[in-house]
């Protein structure tokens, strides 16, 4: 009987120790598989499937280092990964293989890997097993979560890219928090068809104006609308965090105390920025830099940071409180990490002297008569 001879072969090729002959072996019942999978019973897959995969294990554990058997494993999976009657068992083990070229076809492409296959590789494999299954052409929430929970950007990257990858809404917001130092995960999680309405508008509201643009520009014309009417909401809501009323009554004698006692200094100001205590840090920054809440309110009202990188300059502060301090202007979210980068960058490029010099001007065209029309 055929299937009796293929065993036998194999048990003699395994018994004979050599690695030429494990691999000719492997490359005969492979090719003998291939040649009319399509017509084979369930009974037959399964033998195939016992012999080739003692086969592979054979040769994973006495000749794997060899790059011979590394490229035939690897031509083996491209060949069964888009072989529907494929044996389950040999492409289970072939995506096991920590070699990614030789899981790499069959995590990709194999229909033969259910849902619970991929769910225990997302949990035990590395990065580039999770990127070979984030591209496969459809999957389901269950392995997406599983995927997203190892917290790599490059698979947040690959599944938010692929439009057969469905996500949950508890998926959505690991990528919502990766997406706050990315602006290109931002942009492309946010023109995505399944976001739920309010996890884009979480999006958009702690996004920078580029990629609030950006991210209009690249709008599908079914998305267009949502996302231009969740960016006017996300701005509004800044803008009336911003603006709203103030009472700065207390912090102006809390402060003045604090000055009166030698006990307001820089890390008193970072203390009030990190709690969010809006109306402390306005107070104490126009104290340090000598000016007045008049100039510095404006400053923390505006939603660009470069007023207030001079404040905090002419203030002499560190680049740590200064960022304490753009935070301190947002109730909810912040500006992330990119975006803090470039303030980073351009508040070193700030020298004292002219920050004072631009602060001076500030105060004196805050007190001027405003002129008649």
């Amino acid at each position: 009987m055929l299937e009796r001879s293929i065993a036998d072969e194999v048990e003699a090729a395994i018994k004979a120790g050599s690695t030429e002959k494990h691999l000719d072996t492997l490359k005969q019942v492979t090719d003998l598989f291939l040649l009319s999978a399509d017509g084979y019973s369930g009974e037959q897959i399964e033998l195939f499937g016992d012999v080739l995969e003692r086969l592979i294990r054979t040769i994973e554990l006495r000749a794997l280092a060899d790059v011979a058997a590394r490229i035939a494993l690897a031509e083996m999976s491209t060949q069964f990964a888009s072989i529907k009657q494929a044996p389950p068992a040999v492409v289970r083990r072939l995506a096991h293989n920590d070699e990614i070229s030789i899981a790499r076809p069959v995590l990709t492409e194999s229909a033969r890997l259910t849902a619970e296959d991929l769910i225990e590789l997302a949990q035990t494999k590395g990065e580039q097993h999770l990127l070979a299954i984030s591209g496969r052409w459809w999957l389901t929430e269950i392995v997406t979560d599983a995927l997203l929970k190892r917290h790599y950007p490059s698979v947040s990257r690959r599944l938010v890219t692929n439009p057969g990858a469905r996500m949950s809404a508890s998926g959505y917001a690991i990528v919502l928090k990766q997406a706050e130092s990315d602006p290109d995960l931002a942009v492309e999680t946010g023109i995505r068809v399944d976001l739920p309405p309010e996890q884009r508008l979480q999006l958009l509201r702690s996004a920078t104006e580029v990629v609030r643009t950006r991210l209009l520009s690249r709008a599908p014309p079914h998305l267009f609308e949502e996302i231009r009417n969740a960016i006017a909401i996300a701005v509004a809501s800044a803008d009336r965090e911003m603006s709203k009323v103030r009472d700065f009554t207390a912090a102006r004698r809390f402060v003045a105390q604090l000055k009166e006692d030698g006990e307001l200094n820089e890390a008193r100001l970072c203390g009030f920025a990190r709690q969010k205590k809006y109306e402390e840090t306005v107070v104490a920054l126009a104290e340090l830099s000598q000016s007045t809440i008049d100039v510095i309110r404006p400053l923390m009202q505006s939603l660009r940071d470069d007023g207030l990188l001079v404040a905090c300059r002419a203030a002499k502060l560190g680049w740590e409180t200064t960022a304490a301090i753009l935070e301190c202007r947002y109730s909810a979210g912040s500006l992330g990490a990119a975006e803090l980068a470039r303030a980073k960058s351009h508040f070193a490029g700030i020298t004292a002297e002219n920050a004072r010099r631009m602060l001076t001007f500030w105060q004196v065209r805050s007190t001027a008569p405003a002129r008649a029309n």
